[in-house]
């Protein structure tokens, strides 16, 4: 460590000034007390970290600047990290009307949504990566001209006039509108692709928040609304960061004029070839919407009540007329299978299916009457009760197949008792209708 050595000489004492004669003492010395110091401080660890790691001041500088530079990285690795292009990193810094600002600080996936508190955060890990003290601590060749770039951006976008002029003609902030076939592959397509495009341009709108474009579901007032919206769209976007430097000196003001002339014929003709870019983009969007299509359609509902009538009576007429030849092809093939099922089982097979079939529904309706018609014993059945009761029993014998039919006459065959015959129809009906076969209401006296 250097040092410094400064000589001055000492005051000049007063004419005939005697140390024995004009010394007075005004006070004595304290009685001296013993201290034990010890090192603290930054400057003492850093001097610690050297001896220990027996590094020169140098390379303890440049591992502390690395690690710095790690930490701060490490602490913004979040929504303002992404990967830096080697070609922006070679840019020339005069070129920094063609540099993409956002980009320059890592900050391509925010653009104009970006908040003035990450755009600090991304200048400051920026600088403390790229500043040339910082490159030269760290041992890189590398110049200054991209710390320029960095600097330059940061003044743009912190500038909030600067910042709109560059907002205005970033085009990297534009989602692309899709193709016909792509917006046409399914009827959420349409949507999910047309939406971010709409998205995008609001930013350029005098009147915020601008209308989205919304969904299938969208009422027509909702969609009317947005389409008026975008067919008269105010924007706020001018062209002026696209200008040509007006030059500064005074000798030449009809060239000044001249640029200033022509910057403001170039800002027109933009903004013309932009109005009608975004009309054509509107106009593409809804010529796709299937819900202006379906709109339409509802409009013409009315008016066209008698044709749209008459057309679907015919698709009834022509429904009907395929329905019935299906129904009679099914019901001739239905025969005729029938007919050579009928052949396989034999003649015999049916007589005595046909036979057991009569037994069985003569049991069953014989156990009705063996029990009194269910009523209790005396009480004489009338009419009427006879006539529900076997009512009832024709409409269990009508939901039932033969197979079934023999298993219920197994279950009466032999009972005499009422109360046990009738607990077998009860417990048949439910059956029934846990199935689905008889609905409530349907039996008058069985199963209640």
């Amino acid at each position: 460590m250097a040092t410094a050595q400064i000589s001055l000489p000492l005051p000049v004492l007063p004419e005939g000034w005697a140390a024995p004669h004009d010394f007075k003492a005004i006070g004595t010395l304290s009685t001296p007390n013993q201290r034990n110091l010890e090192p603290v401080g930054p400057h003492f660890l850093a001097h610690a970290r050297r001896k220990r790691h027996k590094r020169t001041f140098s390379e303890d500088d440049r591992i502390q600047a690395q690690e710095n530079v790690k930490k701060v990285e490490d602490e913004d690795a979040d929504d303002i990290s992404e990967p830096e292009d080697p070609l922006m990193l070679g840019r020339d810094a005069k070129d920094w009307k063609g540099q993409d600002h956002y980009a320059v600080l890592g900050l391509s996936k925010h653009r104009y949504r970006a908040t003035d508190s990450q755009i600090k955060r991304a200048h400051r890990k920026k600088v403390l990566r790229h500043h040339p003290d910082k490159r030269a601590a760290t041992g890189s060749s590398e110049d200054d001209s991209f710390f320029k770039c960095i600097q330059k951006a940061f003044e743009v976008l912190t500038d909030p006039v600067k910042r709109r002029q560059f907002d205005s003609v970033d085009e990297n902030a534009n989602v692309d509108p899709p193709s016909k076939k792509a917006a046409s592959k399914s009827p959420s397509a349409f949507y999910k692709l047309w939406g971010p495009v709409f998205e995008s341009e609001a930013r350029f709108s005098k009147t915020q928040p601008a209308p989205k474009l919304g969904n299938d579901k969208s009422s027509r007032e909702a969609v009317e609304e947005f389409y008026n919206f975008w067919f008269n769209f105010e924007s706020w976007r001018s062209f002026e960061y696209q200008d040509e430097d007006v030059p500064d000196d005074n000798e030449n003001r009809d060239q000044k004029r001249h640029v200033e002339r022509k910057n403001n014929n170039a800002r027109k003709k933009k903004k013309t070839e932009d109005t009608a870019r975004l009309r054509q983009l509107v106009e593409d969007c809804l010529a796709g919407d299937e819900r202006i299509k379906k709109f339409k359609k509802e409009a013409r509902a009315g008016k066209d009540k008698k044709r749209l009538d008459r057309e679907a009576e015919e698709k009834r007429v022509l429904d009907e007329a395929k329905k019935a030849k299906e129904e009679k092809e099914q019901l001739v093939k239905e025969k005729e299978e029938a007919e050579k099922a009928e052949k396989a089982e034999g003649k015999k097979a049916k007589e005595a299916a046909k036979n057991a079939a009569k037994k069985n529904k003569r049991i069953l309706k014989g156990s009705v009457k063996d029990a009194n018609y269910l009523l209790p014993a005396g009480e004489e059945a009338g009419a009427k009760r006879i006539d529900e009761v076997l009512g009832d029993v024709e409409a269990v014998m009508a939901k039932i197949d033969n197979k079934e039919l023999a298993v219920l006459a197994g279950k009466l065959g032999g009972l005499k008792v009422a109360e046990e015959i009738g607990g077998v129809w009860n417990e048949e009906v439910k059956k029934l209708a846990g199935e689905g076969k008889v609905k409530t209401g349907e039996m008058k006296v069985l199963g209640l």
